[in-house]
């Protein structure tokens, strides 16, 4: 009797459990359900395309095939995604998923697998052009609407070149790093655009900013070592030393308000941490405080270990241009519903006046002729890393109501920020106003 008994207790919890699980399945079937549609694999899609902002094929999944313009395959491939899935943030491995439905009787539908992107391929294809071969990145995006109109990581790639895809999985040096989206998930010494975290940094914290001055004669000595500049600027006051790009100036800044305080100002400034589009997440940025003078200077300069994320940098942008708080980056069309929010915490005083020293860069030092009649506010940077050719940057924005345009510019070797990659950034932003 008291074995008979036990086994009904045990059959009874049993059932009892396997009750609660039937439950608990079917709750998440219904809860769920969207979610583990967005997230299916893009490989069981059958059906549908993926298609530029102007209705441009990239991708037919019928039949697996790309457009058939090279230049638009080749530098939109990190955007749509490879055969295989090996590039990871991809609308093939991401966002396709997001666009389908799901029904509790069905399960996931296949009805609707289309998924149309912010991108303009045709831009896309210029940058391709404008990059001529190197490595790096180029990307534009409207700060009200979020929308990404230009996304080029390089190396890129033909996906339908069964050889060059060989040369890749071999290891080729030309090809290196070929299936890592850049602009997602890398992160690279910033050089001088991190001078504009610095400045905000001692606008916000130093007593009589305004009054700062400083005597460059190219060379700021630490003892026996020292921070140098490419040249000898004279007596500059803070504005500029960002338009000179004066290293002592912001050596000595940083020295000033503390490496701790402009470590606050880089997290206040979103380039420490990891930013999400459309469910991919960025690399975050990296700032190391240190306790060596010298050390201290150089990463208010933007070199020591400073590290930061290109989709970051120009949502930085972006939120200068909107007084501190801008549409976030987004590969798919938003509304007003949809669309989220980036912000900065620096006060908007803070930001205009930062705008302001930006226009001033360009008008100045830069060359607004450049950039035609554009109202472009932009920070360049030469990034010092080892004994290769420094990376090349320019980051900036249009402040213009009717191009409301924030960008990022990197090339990895390319030499100095303002000719390189601000030659790039000048037609790049040329293309997407015609």
């Amino acid at each position: 009797m008291k074995q008979l008994k036990f086994r009904t207790i045990f059959i009874s919890f049993f059932t009892l459990c396997l009750c609660f699980g039937m439950v608990f399945l079917l709750g998440s079937y219904v809860v769920d359900g969207d979610y583990w549609a967005a997230h299916r694999s893009a490989g069981s899609v059958t059906k549908g395309t993926i298609t530029d902002r102007n209705g441009q094929l990239l991708y037919d999944f019928s039949n697996g095939s790309y457009s058939d313009d090279y230049e638009i395959r080749v530098s939109t491939v990190h955007a749509v995604g490879d055969k295989v899935g090996s590039i990871a943030n991809s609308a093939k491995s991401k966002l396709v998923g997001s666009q389908s439905s799901f029904n509790i009787i069905t399960g996931i539908s296949s009805k609707d697998t289309s998924l149309q992107l912010t991108l303009d391929a045709n831009l896309n294809a210029r940058a391709l052009e404008l990059l001529d071969g190197r490595k790096g990145v180029i990307s534009l995006y409207n700060y009200k609407t979020g929308d990404i109109l230009c996304m080029l990581s390089a190396p890129c790639f033909d996906p339908t070149d069964s050889e060059v895809i060989k040369a890749i999985n071999e290891g080729s040096e030309k090809y290196q790093g070929a299936y890592v989206n850049r602009f997602f998930s890398s992160t690279y010494t910033p050089g001088s655009t991190f001078k504009v975290v610095t400045t905000a940094a001692a606008l916000e914290t130093m007593k009589h900013v305004e009054e700062f001055s400083f005597s460059c004669d190219s060379d700021l000595s630490y003892g026996d070592d020292s921070v140098t500049c490419p040249s000898t600027h004279g007596t500059v006051d803070l504005w500029e030393a960002l338009g000179k790009s004066c290293n002592g100036a912001f050596a000595t800044l940083a020295n000033e308000i503390g490496g701790k305080t402009v470590e606050e100002y880089a997290k206040k400034a979103g380039l420490l941490s990891p930013m999400e589009v459309n469910g991919i997440k960025t690399a975050a940025g990296s700032f190391t405080v240190s306790k060596s003078a010298i050390e201290e200077g150089w990463s208010g300069v933007g070199q020591y270990k400073n590290l930061v994320n290109p989709c970051s940098e120009m949502t930085l942008m972006g939120c200068i241009a909107m007084d501190g708080t801008a549409a976030s980056p987004s590969l798919i069309p938003t509304t007003k519903k949809t669309m989220k929010q980036a912000s900065i915490d620096w006060k908007p005083s803070t930001c205009e006046t930062v705008r302001e020293m930006m226009r001033n860069n360009v008008v100045n030092h830069y060359g607004q002729s450049k950039f035609g009649e554009l109202p472009v506010c932009a920070k360049s940077g030469t990034a010092e890393v080892g004994s290769d050719s420094p990376h090349a940057w320019f980051v900036g924005f249009v402040d213009s109501e009717e191009y409301p345009y924030a960008f990022v510019v990197m090339v990895e070797h390319g030499g100095w920020g303002s000719s390189t990659a601000g030659g790039i950034a000048a037609e790049l932003l040329r293309a997407a106003c015609e």
